[in-house]
């Protein structure tokens, strides 16, 4: 009789003979080795995700220092409103705001290394970019809303597009006013004067990295220098998406069951955009979500305002990774105008504001013919603000 050992088989408490027991520990090895090897890819991936996004940076603000187009003048981005539009325009194109935001930062940091007495690319420029590239992000939610409605049943085909109408709407709602904070601050004289860095001898690592390959660019043209690192910087962000962690309506559904008041969903808004490094994933999470009632359309505000604010975490990273005082300076006074009114809203006009944008956006749903209306001002109105304040100033 051949002998056996007590080696127990999961909850069962089985007894398994010695070659039965070899497999199941064989098997949990190759199980343990596969998810090893899975962490060290995902390490890989993230490794040369973050080499690509600082070269593009690096590669941009040098093009964009002898690019025509994006110099102070320059038909890209003459003034102000110029570059609110072309933020916001750039944004609805590429469905993402982040690639515009760098941008924006981009140039303030090669503005600063412009001639004395030069013309040169300002914070202000910059600023208005970086919220206009805000205000376009949410574009690809309502893209998606629409892509998702059509699969479902001619009953449920509204309530993803009314997400996304909401999520943009939301975005509005907390920028505009945000940027109006966010510009105060920057003609705050002590808030001018703020310099925010990498550590020390982090520009000096950048340099050893990155320098000779730049110099090797000098004898390019500025336009396809400053082109090629905005293809770099895409391919950095879609390398990215890869690695970070991907939400569904699965892996969601067990926390949003009780998440049904606006600082719970605030703070999940906030979470899932700072882990995901993306307002894009964060909202469109909330697709499926609404679809499938886990979560009520008039209750995502909170989660959308939380959402808007950590995003511009990767902003941030970008601007210290640049080594610019004026991209950190502007990417704060966006964080801290947008985190400003989003509390202040909640805390003293959640409610009036539910019900408001609750109304409003049953609008713009109502019929097909409205939702396109809707769609075509999202493009229309940055087109319009790019030609007034070319012709007016």
């Amino acid at each position: 009789m051949p002998d056996v050992v007590p080696s127990r088989a999961g909850a069962q408490g089985e007894w398994m003979e010695p070659t039965k027991a070899a497999k199941v520990v064989s098997r949990a090895r190759r199980l343990d080795l596969a998810t090893a090897a899975r962490v060290l890819w995902t390490v890989v991936k993230l490794l040369v995700a973050l080499f690509l996004f600082v070269g593009a940076l690096q590669l941009m603000k040098a093009g964009a220092v002898g690019f025509h187009l994006l110099q102070a003048g320059g038909l890209l981005v003459e003034n102000a409103g110029t570059t609110f539009g072309l933020g916001w325009l750039g944004a609805l194109l590429v469905l993402s705001g982040s690639p515009i935001a760098a941008v924006s930062l981009a140039l303030v940091a090669a503005g600063e290394e412009a001639v004395a007495g030069a013309q040169r690319f300002t914070e202000l420029q910059g600023f208005t970019m970086l919220t206009g590239s805000r205000l376009g992000a949410a574009f690809v939610v309502l893209v998606t809303a629409v892509v998702y409605a059509l699969r479902g049943g001619e009953g449920r085909r509204k309530a993803p597009v009314s997400t996304a109408v909401i999520a943009l709407m939301t975005t509005a709602l907390v920028y505009v006013p945000g940027s109006a904070i966010g510009l105060v601050l920057l003609r705050w004289g002590p808030f001018g004067q703020l310099d925010l860095s990498a550590p020390a001898g982090f520009g000096g690592l950048i340099d050893a990295i990155y320098g000779d390959a730049i110099d090797r660019t000098k004898d390019l043209p500025a336009g396809v220098v400053f082109a090629g690192g905005l293809v770099l910087l895409l391919v950095s962000f879609k390398v990215i998406d890869s690695v970070m962690p991907k939400l569904d309506e699965h892996t969601a559904e067990t926390r949003l069951t009780w998440l049904r008041r606006k600082w719970p969903m605030f703070g999940l808004g906030c979470a899932v955009a700072l882990v995901t490094m993306s307002v894009s994933v964060a909202l469109t999470i909330l697709v499926p979500l609404v679809a499938k009632n886990y979560v009520r359309r008039d209750s995502i505000i909170p989660y959308i305002m939380g959402a808007n604010i950590t995003t511009l975490g990767d902003t941030l990273l970008a601007a210290l990774a640049l080594d610019s005082p004026g991209a950190v300076r502007i990417t704060l006074a966006s964080i801290i105008g947008s985190t400003v009114v989003s509390l202040v809203f909640l805390t003293f006009f959640y409610e009036p504001i539910r019900v408001g944008t609750w109304r409003l956006h049953t609008h713009f749903v109502k019929s097909p013919l409205h939702l396109v209306a809707f769609t075509t001002a999202l493009f229309a109105i940055p087109v319009a603000v790019i030609a007034v304040s070319t012709l007016a100033f």
